[in-house]
């Protein structure tokens, strides 16, 4: 499960992350609500654990944000406020749950499995686009002329590409989420991965392309159907 934790006390969100790492959550840290965006622009996210209060843009306007873009993703809110019209205007803002500064790991642990329960049992387990199908369980991806199961990177990259299609995602992006930025991997191993999903594809006859722009990034596009 991979989370995004927005907390700009960076020796709380340092202490967070170990536990989330700890108990198996692959987590990425923003420390202000812009650099929040900006790594949610990749998508991705099983869920957001989202402090109210953050230099830039707060963490309401954040969630209000990825709410009005139709972004369904979890959100746990962190604050140190306790007043229940905070509470409300978070929940009603789009919030799946809430939790008061200072808490216990144990609690956070256990809210946040509430809340990824909650999302897994709600969401459809495929993507779609064009004809063909990724099964977020079997890590399957399938078109009406066949099937792949898809290595672990290999399904990452694509799962990014179809959740979010039409939008350019970097090869830094795609670096920082699926490598991450401890990694000693060159830049081009994306490049790898993209030709392997492109070989995919292409057996698949998939009406669709992994496209690149030059500077830019990738994306996945629509073509004339086969």
């Amino acid at each position: 499960m991979r989370l995004l934790l927005a907390e700009d006390e960076r020796s709380l969100s340092r202490a967070v992350a170990a536990i989330l790492a700890k108990n198996n959550y692959t987590v990425d840290a923003a420390y202000d609500g812009l650099e929040a965006l900006e790594y949610l622009k990749a998508g991705g996210y099983d869920g957001i654990i989202l402090d109210i209060m953050m230099p830039k843009l707060d963490g309401m306007s954040v969630l209000r944000q990825l709410r009005a873009k139709g972004d369904l993703t979890p959100v746990l809110l962190l604050t140190a406020k306790s007043e229940i019209d905070d509470k409300v205007d978070g929940l009603d803002a789009g919030a799946n749950d809430y939790l008061t500064k200072p808490f216990n790991s144990r609690e956070l642990l256990a809210r946040i499995r509430a809340m990824l329960r909650v999302q897994t049992a709600q969401a459809d387990n495929r993507l779609t686009f064009g004809n063909i199908l990724l099964d977020l369980g079997s890590y399957e991806l399938s078109s009406p002329h066949g099937s792949f199961r898809l290595a672990g990177k290999e399904y990452q990259m694509i799962e990014m590409l179809m959740s979010h299609p039409h939008n350019r995602i970097s090869a830094e992006q795609f670096m920082d989420k699926i490598w991450g930025y401890d990694s000693d991997a060159e830049l081009n191993v994306v490049w790898v991965y993209i030709s392997y999903l492109r070989k995919k594809l292409t057996a698949l006859k998939a009406n669709v392309q992994i496209k690149a722009t030059r500077g830019v990034g990738y994306s996945l596009e629509e073509t004339e159907s086969l």
